[in-house]
């Protein structure tokens, strides 16, 4: 099928390639739609991708990668399956769209949350709602006996 292109981001503003010769693929028998099909055609796809060989990646990359998807990597590899469709070759390209955006997602720059100070009226809003609670708490006790 050829290579998988990642479409470009803050991070690659030119995207990245992965060649096809470092995606495997896996062929089997899917279980759901195929009608008579079903028990001749594997079209299921299983593909595996190992991020810690590959060369579409610098380290900044790989890092974040590995980071970001630890719990679905085993052993560095990644793998994704597709069984969507009775089409073996729509399957393949379904999988290779999933690996596509699994990556992109992950070599993302993380968000860095910006602290930000609540404003004048929030703080004088709750300061006055603190006054208000603690005026009816005071009403409720016992008057004091001096």
């Amino acid at each position: 099928m050829g290579d998988v292109f990642i479409e470009g981001g803050p991070d690659a503003p030119r995207g990245i390639v992965i060649p096809a010769s470092e995606i495997v693929e896996r062929f089997s028998h899917a279980s759901g739609p195929g009608g008579q099909g079903v028990n001749t055609s594997d079209s299921r796809v299983q593909l595996s991708f190992d991020v810690t060989r590959s060369q579409a990646f610098d380290e900044v990359q790989r890092a974040r990668i590995l980071h970001a998807l630890s719990s679905r990597l085993s052993d560095g590899v990644l793998t994704i399956t597709s069984a969507e469709t009775r089409s073996q070759f729509r399957n393949r390209k379904r999988a290779r769209e999933k690996l596509s955006a699994i990556i992109r997602e992950a070599v993302m720059p993380p968000v860095v949350r910006r602290a930000t100070r609540p404003t004048r009226a929030s703080l004088r809003r709750r300061r006055e709602a603190k006054i208000r609670r603690s005026t009816i708490k005071a009403q409720r006790r016992r008057p004091s006996a001096s």
